[in-house]
Protein backbone atom coordinates (compact mmCIF):
# COMPACT_ATOMS: atom_id res chain seq x y z
CA UNK A 1 0.00 0.00 0.00
CA UNK A 2 2.87 2.24 0.74
CA UNK A 3 4.52 1.62 -2.81
CA UNK A 4 0.76 2.78 -4.45
CA UNK A 5 1.00 5.77 -2.55
CA UNK A 6 4.15 7.03 -3.30
CA UNK A 7 3.40 6.09 -7.05
CA UNK A 8 0.54 7.91 -6.81
CA UNK A 9 2.15 11.01 -5.20
CA UNK A 10 5.06 11.17 -7.45
CA UNK A 11 1.95 10.91 -10.57
CA UNK A 12 -0.03 14.08 -8.71
CA UNK A 13 2.52 15.93 -10.84
CA UNK A 14 2.98 13.76 -13.94
CA UNK A 15 1.43 15.38 -16.96
CA UNK A 16 -0.78 13.62 -19.38
CA UNK A 17 0.80 11.69 -21.98
CA UNK A 18 -1.46 12.59 -25.04
CA UNK A 19 -3.15 15.96 -26.23
CA UNK A 20 -6.50 15.00 -26.95
CA UNK A 21 -7.99 15.04 -24.07
CA UNK A 22 -11.92 14.64 -23.54
CA UNK A 23 -11.69 12.82 -27.55
CA UNK A 24 -13.49 9.64 -25.84
CA UNK A 25 -16.93 11.75 -26.07
CA UNK A 26 -16.53 11.79 -29.88
CA UNK A 27 -14.74 10.09 -32.63
CA UNK A 28 -11.83 8.86 -31.26
CA UNK A 29 -8.53 10.84 -32.64
CA UNK A 30 -6.40 8.78 -35.90
CA UNK A 31 -3.29 7.51 -34.88
CA UNK A 32 -4.40 5.14 -31.91
CA UNK A 33 -5.97 1.81 -31.82
CA UNK A 34 -9.64 2.59 -30.97
CA UNK A 35 -11.98 0.34 -29.19
CA UNK A 36 -15.48 0.20 -28.18
CA UNK A 37 -17.76 -2.73 -26.57
CA UNK A 38 -20.92 -2.35 -24.99
CA UNK A 39 -23.02 -5.15 -22.96
CA UNK A 40 -26.94 -4.98 -21.95
CA UNK A 41 -27.18 -5.40 -18.29
CA UNK A 42 -30.82 -5.08 -18.59
CA UNK A 43 -33.55 -2.81 -17.64
CA UNK A 44 -35.11 -0.40 -15.56
CA UNK A 45 -33.98 2.70 -13.76
CA UNK A 46 -33.00 0.84 -10.79
CA UNK A 47 -30.21 -1.33 -12.51
CA UNK A 48 -29.22 2.04 -14.12
CA UNK A 49 -28.84 3.60 -10.94
CA UNK A 50 -26.91 0.39 -9.43
CA UNK A 51 -24.58 -0.08 -11.89
CA UNK A 52 -24.08 3.87 -11.83
CA UNK A 53 -23.06 3.43 -8.27
CA UNK A 54 -20.86 0.45 -9.50
CA UNK A 55 -18.63 2.36 -11.81
CA UNK A 56 -18.61 4.95 -8.68
CA UNK A 57 -16.70 2.38 -6.53
CA UNK A 58 -14.52 1.06 -9.26
CA UNK A 59 -16.38 -2.37 -9.29
CA UNK A 60 -16.08 -2.64 -13.31
CA UNK A 61 -11.83 -3.44 -12.08
CA UNK A 62 -11.34 -6.97 -12.43
CA UNK A 63 -10.17 -8.23 -9.33
CA UNK A 64 -8.63 -11.20 -9.96
CA UNK A 65 -5.69 -9.13 -11.72
CA UNK A 66 -6.49 -5.20 -11.30
CA UNK A 67 -6.57 -2.46 -8.35
CA UNK A 68 -7.18 0.69 -8.14
CA UNK A 69 -6.02 3.08 -5.97
CA UNK A 70 -7.37 5.24 -4.42
CA UNK A 71 -11.00 3.47 -4.43
CA UNK A 72 -12.52 4.92 -1.65
CA UNK A 73 -13.84 7.82 -3.33
CA UNK A 74 -16.00 8.14 -6.34
CA UNK A 75 -13.89 9.64 -9.27
CA UNK A 76 -13.28 13.11 -9.82
CA UNK A 77 -12.17 15.56 -12.51
CA UNK A 78 -8.45 16.68 -12.17
CA UNK A 79 -7.95 13.56 -9.19
CA UNK A 80 -5.02 10.96 -10.19
CA UNK A 81 -5.69 7.25 -9.64
CA UNK A 82 -2.88 4.27 -9.73
CA UNK A 83 -4.22 1.53 -12.03
CA UNK A 84 -2.27 -1.60 -10.95
CA UNK A 85 -2.02 -4.56 -13.05
CA UNK A 86 -1.02 -8.37 -11.82
CA UNK A 87 0.57 -10.06 -14.87
CA UNK A 88 3.60 -12.64 -15.59
CA UNK A 89 3.41 -12.44 -11.62
CA UNK A 90 4.08 -8.92 -11.46
CA UNK A 91 2.61 -5.54 -10.63
CA UNK A 92 2.65 -3.41 -13.04
CA UNK A 93 1.55 0.42 -12.12
CA UNK A 94 -0.20 3.20 -14.10
CA UNK A 95 -1.21 6.04 -13.49
CA UNK A 96 -4.15 7.78 -14.78
CA UNK A 97 -6.22 11.19 -14.25
CA UNK A 98 -10.06 11.53 -14.73
CA UNK A 99 -10.24 13.77 -17.15
CA UNK A 100 -14.61 14.12 -17.25
CA UNK A 101 -17.78 13.04 -15.58
CA UNK A 102 -21.06 12.10 -16.91
CA UNK A 103 -24.63 13.11 -15.86
CA UNK A 104 -26.82 13.52 -18.45
CA UNK A 105 -30.20 13.35 -18.35
CA UNK A 106 -32.21 13.04 -22.00
CA UNK A 107 -33.77 10.66 -24.17
CA UNK A 108 -30.63 8.54 -23.46
CA UNK A 109 -29.79 8.64 -20.08
CA UNK A 110 -25.66 8.14 -18.93
CA UNK A 111 -23.31 8.50 -16.51
CA UNK A 112 -19.56 7.69 -15.56
CA UNK A 113 -16.32 8.78 -16.14
CA UNK A 114 -13.38 9.23 -18.54
CA UNK A 115 -9.66 9.11 -17.24
CA UNK A 116 -6.90 9.27 -19.36
CA UNK A 117 -2.82 8.06 -18.94
CA UNK A 118 0.07 10.43 -17.95
CA UNK A 119 3.24 10.17 -18.15
CA UNK A 120 3.80 7.45 -15.74
CA UNK A 121 1.61 5.13 -17.96
CA UNK A 122 2.57 2.33 -20.31
CA UNK A 123 -0.18 3.24 -22.66
CA UNK A 124 -1.10 7.00 -24.63
CA UNK A 125 -4.69 7.39 -24.41
CA UNK A 126 -8.24 7.59 -22.89
CA UNK A 127 -10.65 5.83 -21.69
CA UNK A 128 -14.37 6.14 -21.04
CA UNK A 129 -16.42 3.93 -18.54
CA UNK A 130 -20.30 4.85 -19.24
CA UNK A 131 -24.29 3.14 -18.09
CA UNK A 132 -26.33 4.39 -20.34
CA UNK A 133 -30.71 4.00 -19.79
CA UNK A 134 -31.69 4.14 -23.57
CA UNK A 135 -35.33 5.21 -24.24
CA UNK A 136 -36.61 1.97 -24.41
CA UNK A 137 -35.44 0.87 -20.79
CA UNK A 138 -32.32 -0.87 -21.28
CA UNK A 139 -29.36 -0.90 -19.59
CA UNK A 140 -25.93 -0.69 -21.01
CA UNK A 141 -21.91 -0.78 -20.38
CA UNK A 142 -20.42 1.00 -22.36
CA UNK A 143 -16.82 1.12 -22.32
CA UNK A 144 -14.97 3.23 -25.26
CA UNK A 145 -11.24 3.88 -25.53
CA UNK A 146 -8.16 4.82 -27.90
CA UNK A 147 -4.46 3.85 -26.92
CA UNK A 148 -0.95 3.42 -28.69
CA UNK A 149 2.19 2.56 -26.45
CA UNK A 150 4.00 4.79 -24.94
CA UNK A 151 7.73 2.83 -24.10
CA UNK A 152 9.29 0.54 -26.59
CA UNK A 153 8.56 -2.37 -25.13
CA UNK A 154 4.83 -2.29 -25.50
CA UNK A 155 5.41 -1.34 -28.54
CA UNK A 156 7.32 -4.30 -29.52
CA UNK A 157 4.71 -6.75 -27.57
CA UNK A 158 1.53 -4.65 -29.06
CA UNK A 159 -0.27 -8.23 -30.29
CA UNK A 160 -0.05 -9.06 -26.83
CA UNK A 161 -1.02 -5.67 -25.26
CA UNK A 162 -4.26 -5.88 -27.53
CA UNK A 163 -5.06 -9.06 -26.07
CA UNK A 164 -4.58 -7.98 -22.53
CA UNK A 165 -6.89 -5.27 -23.70
CA UNK A 166 -9.76 -7.19 -25.20
CA UNK A 167 -9.06 -9.39 -21.77
CA UNK A 168 -9.63 -6.32 -19.59
CA UNK A 169 -12.82 -5.54 -21.51
CA UNK A 170 -14.04 -8.93 -20.77
CA UNK A 171 -13.07 -9.62 -17.20
CA UNK A 172 -14.56 -6.18 -16.59
CA UNK A 173 -18.00 -6.46 -17.95
CA UNK A 174 -18.08 -10.31 -16.16
CA UNK A 175 -17.02 -7.75 -12.24
CA UNK A 176 -19.62 -5.01 -13.48
CA UNK A 177 -22.00 -8.15 -14.17
CA UNK A 178 -21.23 -10.16 -10.48
CA UNK A 179 -21.14 -6.27 -8.53
CA UNK A 180 -25.34 -5.99 -9.81
CA UNK A 181 -26.07 -9.24 -8.65
CA UNK A 182 -28.88 -9.25 -6.00
CA UNK A 183 -27.14 -9.56 -2.66
CA UNK A 184 -28.31 -13.20 -0.95
CA UNK A 185 -27.25 -14.01 2.33
CA UNK A 186 -26.21 -17.15 2.30
CA UNK A 187 -25.54 -17.66 5.79
CA UNK A 188 -27.79 -20.53 8.28
CA UNK A 189 -30.31 -18.83 10.21
CA UNK A 190 -28.98 -17.97 13.94
CA UNK A 191 -29.54 -20.84 16.15
CA UNK A 192 -29.81 -23.43 13.37
CA UNK A 193 -26.22 -24.05 13.93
Amino acid sequence: MQELERFLAAARNAPFSYPERGATRADAPAGYDHDHNRLRLGSGEALFERARLALERWEHFPPAWSRVHPRTSAPQVGASVCVAFHLFGLWWLNAARIVYRLDEAGPTRRAGFAYGTLSCHVERGEECFRIDREPDGSVWYDLGAFSRPAWWPVRLAKPLVRRLQARFVRDSQAALRAALRPVTDSAPPRGAE
